[in-house]
């Protein structure tokens, strides 16, 4: 494809833009054309919640760049509110409809790279047709929705507890709106595991959200408020709607001119993002990715892959071929004081792909712990047991998360192993770090685990022996001072400082359950026992996730 003189893009944004600034880049003579059907060629659509709360206080601050900066400075023929209705492939040429004008005009093509995004899902509900029912994918999209907000909007309801939906609901809150939450699943941001995502339910909570897991909207009925007919039968009263229940992808064009589409729903590409066309390649939101742990095409609507997908394809039409290494979908999400990432798979898609893992919850400070203002991350990493591969991480916490699922997501790409976590060399200041860092203890952790050094139970195997009678001796080694914060119910307290001394008064013929608040006390508790013949585990993730799963199936009870 070197010998391409002419290529035409259609879709900007993410992976349209950067192809077509990578194609400059890589030949500065080629005719390169943007076809693009909105108004706005680059904008920062994961900005949008962000101005409507009032944290991006411009709303030109949201566009990139414009037609005439991608001229200046690219040299590119960018056309907005022009879009694509067909493409011929055996002539090589789109079929163009100019909104503005009406025209419609035929345009000629060495290659072309498709990047039509994906749509937000809107299910043929009653009643979704309603002016007051928005989405919040584009800047036309912003500006209805702020249009909207006037002095007599008082409460509106977020349908959807994904990424963009607890960002619109942050948004709203801070605008000083009642906000309900409507979510299908029992639990927010389901690309985390429940007990992970429960202290963001509490979260929500706590800032005034309505919070209604396990609810479906049924139909929308217009009056002086809407009113929202749910699945379960009960009805809400709201001003306005925002869907935030997911996207699919834009393949319209893709699937009317016989390019391949596969199970997901996504166009089909190569690893340099071409498609059964071979002069026709896709990126972004549209197409379907190998899942780098279970190799399965997966659809993940993500900036930084279609970003990268883009350059790619602009480098094998250009000579330069490169292959694109798959997707690990890691994400980061802002809720309130909170933030939430993860990066692989969680534990209910690693089940679902029958593949075997091991888990692994460390709680630890986002710096050291003398050094004024440190708070705590909760990480949970799962491995193969054999190699101890890693498989995914998800952290939740007030500071440091971004760092710390940074490194786990280049850990996870390189293929490493929880025996490397232990070695990383990561930076350390009082400020920043601590001479272990998180990440490391998760590696000493996890080789101690697989090395058969530390025992564990997992918190709903020990929930299970509660509820059936046959629970173990339950020991909480915790000073008396701290049981006052909460303890599990049937166990003794005998303090780490003073539990070689009554370690005695254990039974050696029934096994023991020992934890802490976190479980470093725990594993020291039950590597002492364990040594003096006594049959011990140790509770994954301590007193701290036995709460975090508590509490998520509270939520869970309540949907």
């Amino acid at each position: 494809m070197n010998q391409v003189k002419k290529l035409v893009i259609i879709g900007g944004v993410a992976g349209g833009a950067s192809a077509a600034a990578r194609a400059r880049r890589l030949n500065d003579h080629a005719d390169i054309v943007v076809f693009e059907r909105g108004p706005y060629v680059s904008f920062a659509n994961c900005g949008l919640p962000y101005h409507l709360g009032g944290e991006i206080a411009e709303r030109e601050s949201l566009l990139l760049h414009t037609p005439e900066s991608l001229t200046a400075r690219f040299g590119l023929d960018v056309r907005v509110n022009s879009e694509v209705l067909s493409i011929n492939r055996a002539a090589k040429t789109v079929r163009v409809h100019n909104r503005q004008t009406a025209e419609t005009y035929e345009e000629s093509y060495d290659a072309l790279i498709l990047a039509p995004g994906a749509a937000p899902i809107r299910p043929p509900l009653p009643g979704l047709d309603n002016p007051r029912v928005f989405t919040l994918r584009t800047v036309p999209d912003l500006d209805r929705l702020m249009q909207a907000m006037t002095s007599e909007v008082k409460h509106v309801t977020v349908v959807g507890a994904g990424f963009i939906g607890l960002e619109t609901v942050e948004a709203l809150r801070h605008r000083g709106l009642a906000v309900s939450l409507i979510e299908r699943a029992p639990q927010v941001l389901t690309p985390l595991d429940a007990e992970m995502a429960a202290p963001l339910a509490q979260t929500l909570t706590q800032h005034g959200v309505e919070l209604l897991l396990g609810e479906s909207l049924a139909a929308v009925h217009a009056g002086e408020q809407l009113s929202l007919q749910l699945a379960s039968g009960r009805s809400l009263q709201t001003d306005l709607v925002v869907l935030a229940i997911g996207v699919k992808p834009e393949t319209g064009l893709a699937q009317a001119a016989g390019l391949t589409i596969g199970r997901s729903g996504g166009i089909v590409v190569n690893t340099q993002q071409q498609t059964s066309d071979p002069a026709i390649y896709a990126v972004g939101d549209a197409v379907e990715v190998q899942h780098t742990i279970h190799q399965q095409a997966v659809l993940l609507p993500l900036a930084g892959p279609a970003n990268r997908q883009g350059r790619i394809a602009a480098d094998a039409i250009f000579g330069h071929g490169k292959a694109y290494r798959g997707s690990q979908g890691t994400a980061i999400c802002k809720v309130f004081n909170q933030t939430a990432a993860s990066t692989g798979l969680n534990e209910r898609s690693l089940a679902a792909a029958g593949i075997a893992y091991r888990k692994l919850y460390l709680h630890g400070n986002d710096h050291a712990s003398y050094y004024p203002g440190a708070s705590m991350i909760s990480l949970k990493v799962l491995f193969e047991p054999a190699t101890g591969r890693l498989l995914g991480a998800q952290a939740v916490g007030e500071k440091g998360v971004d760092k710390r699922i940074d490194v786990l997501a280049v850990a996870l790409q390189a293929g490493l192993t929880v025996d490397d976590l232990a070695e990383m060399e990561l930076s350390y200041a009082p400020p920043y770090g601590a001479a272990k860092d998180p990440v490391n203890l998760l590696g000493m952790a996890a080789q101690n685990l697989q090395h058969g050094l530390l025992q564990l139970i997992e918190p709903e195997a020990l929930a299970a022996q509660l509820a059936s009678g046959t629970a173990p001796q339950l020991i909480d080694v915790r000073e008396p001072e701290e049981i006052a914060t909460g303890q599990i119910a049937g166990a003794r307290n005998l303090p780490l400082s003073q539990l070689r001394e009554l370690s005695r008064t254990l039974d050696r013929q029934r096994p023991v359950v020992v934890y802490c608040m976190v479980g470093l006390r725990g594993y020291i508790a039950q590597r002492h026992l364990q040594q003096q013949g006594f049959q011990v585990q140790s509770l994954n993730g301590g007193y701290k996730t036995w709460q975090a799963l508590q509490l998520s199936q509270q939520y869970q009870s309540q949907s």
